[in-house]
């Protein structure tokens, strides 16, 4: 016998168990010390609407004969063998609306990064208990279904956050819910024309090296450009180069953050597992282009590559620069009071994002163009940014009160 999940879509006769896989979810949420999530929702009004709208699903589990060492699904439908269904179990539910999520018109602190293509969201994730492989059955189902996916949850369902990291999704800010309810919100893309194996190689050998780097420069940040260098680089061929400079842009970081950049080319031309997807010529021009990636550069990159890259680690969401500038400044100079990280944050902000900065643009049309835009009205308006700096020095230092309390 062979264990084996399957996908289909809930009829009106399965709404009851649904409720039951929320009230189960919901349960685990409290004893999580998630509160917040999931207060009066999902309604029968809404999974009703899920149905009818033929957006709801279930997660079946079975116990299968093994046939030739594998079970068929003829046109999503249960095979029958002798005459018999095999006994299936529904263990898990989801709702995957293909269409404009309302409440993703509007996202703060962030921005998404595919404003163009059509996406999918994923709703209503649920499970009954004492499974297990729920999540994982789900998202293997939505990534060969759809092409460009988005999804929320709020930012004390921990679980779920580990899974979208996990998962591949990237972290593009605050959206809201009609009641006014914050979620954070990810996105995720699949590229088919990136090798398989070599996704494989940057999600397990790549960017693991990445968690314990500093808060800029963690497997988020590295997702996030990759987003955004395939973003930006769709029109042009070459996605897999693409892909694996944004992916290793970074990775010399562990040799001290002044020359990450040169130390991240080094690297690259040693690692003798890109030979597997690339040929020499190749390696060089994405060597090349971590080591031209950086903000403070006096020069353009030497490829479209270099700049592609080096615009996809821009990043300008004016909220976003001003936090990881204060972040930074309590992090490496302890010994400052307020008005000394004041004014390290209008040192630096002023340097590098203001009309004269150093910050360079390497593309015509830079999607950056527009932030770096407003970031420059925020850092005139002297008023505003201040208030701004105090509500996150105040939450920061806050944070590391609590966390130097726990640890």
């Amino acid at each position: 016998m062979q264990k084996k999940y399957d996908i289909r879509k809930a009829t009106e006769q399965d709404i009851d168990l649904i409720l039951k896989m929320f009230d189960h979810s919901r349960t685990v949420m409290r004893q999580d010390g998630n509160h917040a999530q999931w207060v009066g929702y999902p309604t029968r009004a809404d999974v009703a609407e899920d149905v009818r709208r033929g957006v709801a699903y279930l997660v079946v589990s079975g116990q299968w004969p093994v046939v030739s060492g594998q079970w068929p699904v003829v046109s999503g439908q249960w095979p029958v063998v002798s005459g018999q269904l095999p006994l299936a179990t529904a263990i898990g539910t989801f709702a995957l609306v293909p269409g404009e999520e309302p409440t993703y018109g509007y996202i703060d602190h962030g921005r998404w990064i595919d404003e163009r293509t059509p996406y999918c969201t994923l709703h209503r994730v649920a499970a009954m208990p004492g499974t297990s492989g729920v999540a994982e059955a789900v998202f293997r189902y939505i990534k060969d279904t759809c092409t460009h996916l988005r999804v929320d949850t709020h930012a004390l369902n921990r679980p779920m956050r580990h899974i979208l990291e996990k998962e591949g999704f990237v972290y593009c800010g605050i959206i809201y819910m009609p009641d006014g309810g914050p979620r954070d919100a990810y996105e995720w893309w699949r590229w088919d024309e990136v090798p398989a194996d070599l996704k494989q190689y940057v999600e397990q050998e790549i960017l693991p090296r990445h968690k314990d780097y500093d808060a800029a420069h963690r497997p988020d940040h590295v997702r996030r450009v990759i987003a955004r260098a395939m973003m930006i680089g769709g029109q042009w061929p070459v996605a897999r180069l693409i892909y694996a400079a944004a992916a290793m842009h970074d990775i010399g970081i562990c040799c001290g953050r002044e020359e990450h950049h040169l130390h991240s080319g080094r690297i690259i031309r040693e690692d003798r597992e890109l030979r597997r997807w690339f040929s020499a010529e190749e390696v060089e021009i994405i060597a090349q282009a971590a080591e031209d990636h950086r903000a403070s550069a006096t020069r353009a990159p030497r490829s479209l590559l270099g700049c592609i890259v080096a615009e996809a680690d821009r990043d300008i969401e004016p909220e976003t620069i001003v936090r990881r500038t204060v972040e930074y400044g309590i992090s490496h100079y302890p010994t400052l009071d307020r008005k000394g990280h004041w004014q390290r944050t209008l040192e630096h902000l002023h340097e590098k994002y203001a009309e004269g900065g150093y910050i360079k643009l390497w593309l015509e049309e830079s999607p950056n163009a527009a932030p770096l835009a407003e970031l420059r009205a925020l850092i005139a308006d002297e008023g505003r940014l201040r208030a701004l700096f105090d509500s996150l020095f105040d939450t920061l230092t806050n944070e590391n009160k609590l966390k130097n309390q726990n640890s």
